[in-house]
């Protein structure tokens, strides 16, 4: 696939919508004959609830893509945008799911997410003493930045969300609750899980990290390190910039320009988190598919 000739070189278009679809796999199949044809990149999920993804094109591709979208009904998308000069994704994918972002609990966003609070008026929830703030997203995740004060439970996936909320209702009770993640459709759904469950005050970030690092100045952010995004750019930083991390190819973890001085970092191979956790053999694997890949250009 060829890049587009318009700068930036590639549009990144992250996007979700809750909305109960008749016909989930018929939709499917239609955005990916249309992505297909648009020569579009990335991963768009759809589900019974609505509709996930995040994917890369041109300014014209991704305009027929939202025009498309906006079309079959999705006209309150949580939309975002930013730009990467590298093509973000490899391939396209086209998925059908039981839900758009995996928490294994029917809950009903539509009808119960908790309070949005806009990016400008997030900070005063930070300040507030008697706000819990909870990171949503995965140990991998908070690992590259979160916000100043905020309580990491410590997930490896979305799923021990409603097991760490049921070991924790006695320090939630009587709190007021305040989630985020990375594009505010996490912390949506755990709104959600906890309204069910009886608490009431409970407030999210809305449109997530990368709203608020679009909207608000740096010099007033309370945001600490950079934000892991799913594709190639690894993460991103105010204004929406290209960060600084690299990803380790082994284990998926977000890597600092420190992290790649330790003496278990190898390319494509391991680093300070996973080198103990393969074996010679899958270590031998792993650097014969980085050999490939930069011998295909990509060094």
């Amino acid at each position: 696939m060829s890049a587009p000739a318009s700068s930036p070189a590639w549009v990144v278009a992250a996007l979700y919508q809750f909305r109960s679809l008749e016909n989930p796999a018929g939709l499917r199949d239609d955005l990916r004959r249309l992505a297909s044809r648009l020569g579009l990149c990335g991963t768009l999920i759809v589900a019974p609830e609505g509709i996930n993804g995040t994917v890369a094109g041109s300014r014209e591709e991704i305009d027929a893509l939202q025009a498309f979208l906006r079309a079959a009904g999705f006209d309150r998308m949580e939309y975002k945008e930013s730009a990467s000069e590298e093509q973000p994704f490899r391939r396209l994918k086209v998925r059908l799911k039981r839900e758009i972002v995996t928490m294994g609990l029917p809950v009903q966003p539509l009808a119960q997410a908790g309070h949005y609070v806009t990016p400008a008026e997030w900070n005063a929830l930070l300040e507030d003493p008697e706000v819990l703030v909870i990171d949503t997203r995965n140990r991998y995740e908070v690992e590259a930045g979160t916000f100043r004060g905020a309580v990491d439970p410590g997930l490896d996936s979305f799923r021990e969300f409603p097991a760490w909320v049921e070991a924790h209702r006695d320090d939630l009770a009587g709190r007021r609750v305040a989630m985020f993640c990375t594009g505010g459709i996490r912390c949506e759904k755990s709104t959600s899980l906890l309204r069910e469950l009886g608490f009431g005050d409970v407030f999210h970030l809305q449109g997530g990290i990368l709203r608020y690092l679009e909207e608000v100045p740096e010099a007033q952010s309370r945001w600490e390190g950079e934000c892991f995004v799913f594709d190639g750019r690894v993460t991103v930083g105010h204004g929406l910039t290209p960060g600084t991390a690299q990803m380790c190819h082994s284990c998926g973890w977000p890597l600092t320009p420190q992290d790649t001085t330790h003496p278990h970092f190898e390319p494509g191979v391991s680093c300070g988190h996973c080198f103990g956790k393969t074996t010679p053999q899958q270590k031998a694997a792993f650097r014969e598919r980085q050999r490939q890949y930069d011998a295909a250009g990509h060094a």
